[in-house]
């Protein structure tokens, strides 16, 4: 098995407490049905930095990460089915980017 990385994009900012609740329970849902193929779950991350060779911008760019999480999987295919679950992915407001973690 391999462990794959997510990478959030996008989401929506709970404007109630009522909505923040909802959100958290619809993680904690997705999260509980990925069993043991959920290795790291990751965190929101905030506003990022961009940094090349021409120097650092305060952006992430056209598409900034807005969290990430480690799943382990037997294919590429198999993460990106557990990637359509994401409560993101679902309610339309973001995406989720997954690639190998390659060993060295």
């Amino acid at each position: 098995m391999t462990d794959y990385l997510f990478v959030y994009h996008g989401g929506a900012v709970p404007r109630t407490p009522e909505e923040g609740q909802k959100a958290m329970e619809a993680w904690g849902d997705w999260f509980g049905a990925l069993g043991d193929a959920l290795v790291i779950p990751g965190n929101a991350v905030g506003a990022s930095r961009t940094v090349t060779s021409s120097g650092v911008t305060d952006d992430g760019g056209p598409n900034p990460a807005s969290g990430f999480t480690v799943v382990k999987a037997d294919s590429l295919e198999a993460a990106i089915e557990m990637a359509k679950g994401c409560p993101m992915v679902i309610d339309g407001s973001g995406s989720v980017e997954v690639a190998p973690i390659i060993e060295m």
